[in-house]
């Protein structure tokens, strides 16, 4: 239902978070500020015309401006021209929280260092979802992003992340999510605890909760559809004596570059692949 009166509006950007999948998953002042804002844009114009129609907020002559990552350089002078002329703005992401993988950010930090109001309009977002239905700690965690789409860079991260304690997060394309099985497999071993959550809020919802060997079983040979947020339990870094490192460095770089090397070394004792490079480098300096 769309609100009652329109509200009064400071000049500024408005950030505001939509729904991830159920429509109803909104807040009463995302759609006072849907409503009210003198410019609308979104990273994706028919996703936001789609929850307006839902929640029958007429445009009333308004326009959607597009903005994401292509346009980005160009709409982004548009829209702070029209906060410069004192009118309010709110932008939204395609789903959740703006900022949140999302090309909200050059225009926040455009807003701020012209010395404008930016102003959040909080609700769903797709990471605090996922933690909490994933039943791993949520004390402390950490979001990745989108994993690389490269293997290398893909398994260099994971490495450099594998012994850090706090639960993994990361967004994945299902297009993708069984080449991150695999190099997830390769790093964290097959009984790391892990879930998978698809399409939350949705018809569809799915939640698994099982080890890495575990989901790599259950998917192997399906083709999954929607949004995917990897969870990866914390880990626990290895001790491993300082003689013991530089022997196995010095037994790799006869016949490896420091770089694969640092890499082989970092995944047989699960030390930091950061501690294992500058202790190569150190024995490197010292010959």
């Amino acid at each position: 239902m769309a609100p009652e009166q329109l509200v009064s509006l400071d000049a500024g950007l408005y950030f505001v978070a939509t729904p991830i999948g159920s429509a109803r998953d909104i807040t009463l002042r995302a759609l006072d500020v849907l409503a009210s804002a003198d410019v609308l844009s979104a990273e994706d114009t028919r996703s936001l015309r789609k929850l307006l129609s839902i929640h029958q907020i007429p445009l009333n002559g308004r326009k959607i401006i597009s903005y994401n990552d292509h346009n980005g350089g160009i709409k982004r002078s548009i829209l702070l021209k029209a906060i410069e002329e004192g009118k309010s703005v709110s932008y939204s992401s395609e789903a959740g929280t703006p900022l949140v993988a999302d090309p909200g950010y050059q225009l926040g930090r455009a807003v701020i260092e012209a010395g404008h109001k930016l102003t959040i309009v909080p609700g769903a977002c797709a990471v605090i979802a996922a933690l909490t239905v994933s039943g791993l700690p949520t004390d402390q965690f950490f979001f990745g992003g989108f994993l690389p789409t490269t293997r290398s860079q893909r398994q260099r991260i994971l490495i450099d992340l594998k012994n850090y304690s706090a639960t993994l997060v990361f967004y994945e394309s299902p297009k993708r999510i069984h080449k991150t099985l695999d190099d997830m497999m390769l790093v964290f071993g097959a009984n790391r605890p892990i879930v998978l959550a698809r399409e939350l809020t949705k018809k569809f919802e799915e939640v698994l909760r099982t080890t890495v060997g575990g989901l790599k079983e259950v998917l192997e040979g399906k083709l999954l559809k929607g949004e995917v947020v990897l969870l990866i339990g914390r880990g626990e870094e290895h001790q491993v004596s300082l003689e013991a490192l530089d022997f196995l460095l010095l037994k790799n770089l006869e016949k490896l570059s420091v770089k694969d090397a640092v890499l082989k070394v970092s995944l047989e004792t699960g030390m930091a692949r950061s501690k294992v490079y500058q202790a190569a480098l150190e024995l490197k300096n010292s010959q």
